[in-house]
């Protein structure tokens, strides 16, 4: 191995005391592939076990906490303890392997296909459509609701810590339920989860809360709490950078174990509430990085880029699409074999990969998605 590339492999070690064998991150990405009652396929079973040789941490798909928070079809479940043993095989599966494996609990909220939800009842922060999912207009939650789905969020956390699972990561990124409640975009409720930023930090805070305090009561050794976030958004109202400052320095007195920034670009500027002389990481990183440790993630292709973002204080760099199209991207990279790593794919990879059909589908039928090459 390149002696530039050390970096890359050091060991990591929680606060908590969980050890990670090196600094790569399998990047959580929705696969499309469960089964129809919410349970993990085979398939999936077989994707995860071909890619969590190499990484120190694989952060897995997002599973909805509850009935009405699916948002993918082919998503998989845990809004029921009937779920239970297919969330032991895909933690078994992938520490097997020997990394730590965290489980990512999301509510879909808006962005919820009205198919996917029981009795078409897509539900938010208030009745404001999205530009994604614009032909619903989703009906704003009650009161009793909104403290519901907090508590399965809890239930969720329960159901990983009793399934073998090393941690969770909530997803508060993406357009999502716990995005949402922080946006003012989407979150124009006048009540006390809704208006001042104090009470658009409220929900996702409690989401915390509820996850740490479950953690407390049913963990019989170290589990990891993460949380996912995106810095902005591009609507008008919309979260800025200023708006994530808040946010991180509430997040960074939580006790979490990781903040997982969500970035199609590791370097890009910001746009609003921050200035242009540093990227939004590094924004992020100088606020609380010496805090809380950051996971970087956003088009970092090569070892060179992974090293790039180490060398900027960020201590876990999270990589997607290359270990879709490269499985074995780390064991090339320690083994000296980067020039061996693959960059294009040909419509004749699938099975050589082990990439479910659908999650194949999506990739093939995605301009742009990644080169195709013969």
């Amino acid at each position: 191995m390149k002696s530039t590339y050390l970096p890359l492999f050091e060991q990591m070690t929680f606060k908590n005391g969980i050890e990670l064998k090196n600094r790569i991150v399998m990047a959580p990405m929705t696969n499309f592939s469960s089964n129809e009652d919410g349970t993990v396929s085979e398939t999936e079973l077989s994707y995860y076990s071909r890619r969590s040789g190499g990484v120190g941490l694989v952060i897995t798909a997002c599973v909805y906490v509850s009935p009405n928070g699916k948002g993918f079809h082919g998503e998989f479940a845990s809004d029921s303890d009937d779920m239970i043993p297919s969330l032991q095989l895909l933690a078994a599966t992938i520490k097997e392997k020997g990394a730590k494996a965290v489980l990512q609990i999301f509510h879909g909220g808006r962005e919820c296909p009205i198919n996917l939800v029981p009795n078409g009842d897509v539900v938010s922060a208030s009745a404001v459509a999205s530009e994604q999912n614009a032909g619903v207009t989703p009906r704003a939650l009650l009161d009793e609701e909104i403290e519901s789905i907090i508590r399965d969020f809890g239930e969720t956390t329960r159901r990983a810590i009793e399934a073998g699972f090393d941690g969770v990561e909530i997803h508060g990124a993406n357009g999502y339920l716990v995005q949402q409640f922080f946006s003012p975009h989407s979150n124009v409720r006048e009540d006390r989860w809704g208006g001042n930023i104090e009470n658009r930090l409220r929900f996702p805070l409690a989401v915390v809360d509820e996850v740490k305090r479950v953690v407390a009561a049913y963990a019989e050794k170290p589990f990891l709490v993460g949380y996912r976030f995106s810095p902005e958004e591009a609507t008008t109202p919309g979260i800025t950078m200023s708006d994530t400052f808040r946010l991180l320095d509430e997040l960074s007195n939580k006790d979490l174990d990781y903040l997982h920034v969500s970035l199609m670009d590791f370097w890009s500027l910001p746009k609003r509430g921050a200035e242009e002389t540093k990227t939004r990481m590094q924004w992020i990183q100088d606020r609380v990085g010496h805090l809380i440790p950051i996971i970087g993630v956003g088009s970092i292709h090569t070892p060179e880029d992974a090293v790039k973002a180490i060398d900027i204080g960020i201590p876990l760099v999270a990589i997607g699409r290359e270990i879709i199209v490269e499985p074995d991207w780390v064991e090339k990279v320690q083994e000296g074999r980067e020039s061996e790593i693959k960059t294009t794919l040909s419509k004749d990879d699938q099975d050589r990969l082990v990439v479910p059909t659908p999650l194949w589908q999506a990739i093939v039928h995605t301009p742009g998605w990644f080169p195709l090459g013969d």
